[in-house]
């Protein structure tokens, strides 16, 4: 049930283009009952020749003349009408996939974080890669090889019950015989057919993450025991996939030696009717061919049957995704003050990704307008959580965050992000020029503006020493700058935003001194008269925090200025202390 839902979803993306779908399908028709005719045709220029010979007369060769004449013409159509098909059916077909893979994309911009978090991008990419290409393998070649075998079945039954009843009613033995091997080969087939695109899509996920990672596997000497992993995700692909095509492939045989026996024993009963004269000889040739006729469509199904599970399973992936709930849409006319401050407020705070880890509890604290505010704690500490819940990616499970007064939860979160913006350690860059990177962070930018924003992050210089200055195109790996460059980037995307409030998530960890330096100096500049809240490792560049929140397992158990915190010689203290040596904070 739930496969012919998926299945009327997808006819969905078809029905704009319907005219081009029900043309194809109608030239289909018109080919098969055409191609129906030929062994009747050729049927009559038999008939008269063992005629004219059995009777001892010259051959009728006007007759045979107007028979070849149809032949041709008969031939033509054929071929005309199948070209017609198959164009208006591959047009049709690539429209709306074409749709459903823009559906797809918009589709994963609509989805929560929270899905991100829980799939592979690999994982994600196959379903719009490999998954949408089977669906429209199946649908471009298999679908009409489907029409055409079925109204090809009907045509060559209807055109043998013409020629005698009674051989067609024998012969036709062989269909529900052939349907029902058909039907127990899919059953025990198709959940090696899922399963085989569920490894296709793994293969892929750790495929894009292990190449996304590979200088950290070299670093580390993890290549062994990738290869091991990438063998064993291998492996089982290999595994679903044979097993699939094993189980499909009895399908063929089995019904093609049900219809050469079906073949053999109406050759028999023919001749002899032959010879009785209940039937022609040129009506038993014909009746032979249809057998053919409706045997070789038998075997395109089966044939098929392999693709079309395969489309199955591809379907219900790529609706899986469709189908997800998207992120929360908030309709509300709530709006902050004008203009915004920047006072962010935790009030009693908890949060959880699952029920029962609890992360972020009972969490309180203020940032006031132009606050810098350090996150400092171990790795899993709820460091990146707090950010997550900041940008409204997640909301609160209890309790409320405020923006000069205002309830995030009662703003959109377009509305919410719009106020801050962001630098990141993994410093993420556009396959694109320059200029238009720094320009993501406000589209409208001019291009002095995009200038401005370089000098004041330090990256001015560096940009104007490439050999196409702004207009350098960054590669797709972004190999073409180094990491500090890509940071310094990331800080000229936030300068032209212009945020009230500005993330800056450990922007300044795995770089040498001389680029911390710049980096320091520019987050210095554009800190400036905002509210900041910084994730850093390095404790020497939050000293001159306004506020520094100390926290471990989701708490803040210490908060206070670098020199108050130095003086508890608490769980800060010992931070620093494992960093520098000593407790005194050095000049």
């Amino acid at each position: 049930m739930k496969q012919w839902r998926q299945f009327a979803q997808l006819l969905r993306y078809l029905r704009p283009y319907r005219r081009l779908f029900y043309g194809a399908l109608l030239a289909t028709v018109i080919s098969v009952g055409l191609n129906a005719l030929w062994p009747v045709i050729m049927g009559l220029a038999i008939t008269e020749i063992g005629n004219n010979l059995a009777a001892h007369v010259a051959i009728n060769f006007d007759y045979i003349q107007k028979v070849i004449v149809l032949i041709i013409l008969e031939a033509l159509g054929y071929q005309i009408t199948l070209f017609l098909s198959s164009w208006w059916m591959t047009l049709a077909v690539q429209r709306a996939m074409r749709d459903l893979r823009a559906a797809l994309t918009d589709k994963i911009d609509r989805l929560p974080v929270s899905y991100f978090d829980a799939h592979q991008q690999g994982n994600l990419l196959s379903r719009v890669t490999n998954d949408v290409d089977a669906i429209t393998n199946a649908f471009q070649q298999s679908f009409i090889q489907i029409v055409t075998s079925i109204v090809g079945i009907i045509s060559a039954v209807i055109m043998m019950v013409l020629i005698n009843p009674l051989m067609t009613l024998l012969s036709l033995i062989m269909i529900p015989l052939s349907l029902g091997i058909s039907r127990a080969i899919v059953h025990y087939s198709q959940p090696y057919f899922k399963g085989q695109q569920n490894a296709l899509g793994d293969l892929n996920g750790y495929i894009q993450e292990n190449y996304t990672g590979f200088t950290v596997l070299k670093v580390f000497g993890q290549e062994n025991q990738a290869i091991e992993k990438f063998r064993t995700v291998n492996h089982a692909l290999a595994d679903q996939g044979f097993k699939a095509a094993f189980i499909s492939g009895l399908m063929m045989p089995l019904v093609g030696m049900t219809a050469n026996m079906t073949y053999a024993a109406m050759a028999m009963l023919g001749g002899y009717n032959v010879v009785a004269g209940i039937i022609s000889l040129g009506n038993l040739q014909a009746f032979i061919q249809y057998i053919w006729q409706v045997n070789q469509p038998l075997s395109s199904l089966t044939q098929l049957a392999g693709v079309m599970q395969s489309a199955g399973a591809a379907t219900a992936r790529v609706f899986e995704v469709l189908n997800a709930s998207d992120a929360p849409q908030q309709r509300t006319s709530a709006q902050l003050p004008t203009p915004v401050l920047g006072r962010v407020s935790f009030n009693d705070v908890s949060f959880a990704y699952h029920q029962d880890q609890p992360l972020i509890k009972h969490l309180s604290f203020v940032a006031n307008p132009g606050d810098t505010v350090a996150i400092v704690g171990p790795t899993g500490a709820g460091k990146t959580t707090l950010i997550n819940l900041l940008m409204r990616f997640y909301d609160v499970d209890a309790g409320a965050i405020e923006i000069d007064g205002v309830n995030t939860q009662s703003l959109t979160a377009d509305v919410v992000r719009k106020q801050f913006g962001m630098v990141l350690q993994d410093a993420w860059l556009y396959h694109t020029t320059i200029a238009d990177n720094i320009r993501l962070g406000r589209i409208d930018a001019t291009d002095y503006e995009v200038v401005d924003a370089a000098k004041t992050a330090n990256v001015d210089h560096f940009i104007r020493t490439l050999p196409d200055g702004y207009q350098m195109v960054i590669d797709e790996e972004a190999q073409n700058v180094s990491l500090g460059q890509k940071q310094l980037l990331t800080i000229a995307r936030a300068v032209i935003a212009d945020p009230k409030i500005l993330i800056l998530d450990e922007a300044t960890s795995s770089v040498d001194t001389r680029l911390e330096g710049l980096l320091q100096t520019a987050m210095d500049r554009v800190m400036q008269g905002r509210t900041s809240f910084v994730i850093a490792h390095r404790l020497s560049t939050i000293r001159n925090a306004d506020l520094i929140l100390v926290m471990n397992h989701g708490e803040i158990i210490e908060q206070g200025t670098h020199t108050s915190l130095l003086a508890d010689n608490g769980f800060y203290a010992k931070l620093y202390q494992s960093q520098f040596g000593d407790a005194d904070d050095p000049v």
